[in-house]
Parts: C-alpha cells; sequence; structure tokens
C-alpha cells in the first residue's frame, strides 16, 4: 500500500472513531455506549499513531483501559 492510500485510510478510520465518540456519550449508561466509546478511541489512536502524537496515544489508551474496566467490572 503507497504512503497517499495508507493516509486516506487512516483519514477514513479517524471519521468513523469521531462519529462512535460522537454517539457514545448519549448512550454510555448501556454497554453498547461504552462499546462506541472503545471503538472510537481504538481508530482514534490509528490517527494519533500515525500523526506520533504520543499524549494522544497515552490518551487515548487510558480512556479504552477505563471504558474496559466499566464495561466488565
Amino acid at each position: 500500500m503507497d504512503a497517499q492510500s495508507r493516509q486516506a485510510l487512516v483519514e477514513w478510520l479517524a471519521w468513523i472513531g469521531t462519529i462512535c465518540m460522537g454517539l457514545a456519550p448519549f448512550i454510555i449508561d448501556y454497554n453498547a455506549g461504552k462499546f462506541l466509546a472503545i471503538v472510537g478511541l481504538a481508530l482514534l489512536t490509528i490517527q494519533a499513531t500515525s500523526g506520533k502524537l504520543y499524549n494522544l496515544i497515552i490518551l487515548n489508551s487510558l480512556g479504552i483501559i477505563g471504558y474496559f474496566y466499566a464495561l466488565y467490572f
């Protein structure tokens, strides 16, 4: 995969992650809301990794851990 195609894929996944994160707060009390937040953060982490934005990678990772904790405990 060339660099331009990879960048286009990263941007597409980031938009899906943004939509997931935008919808999650409205149903966060349900498991589906927590799952949407986990998926959204994971997809946005791909973008942060591509841009070498280490502070966002750490924040997203902690958010994923927190939502998994809320989902299963």
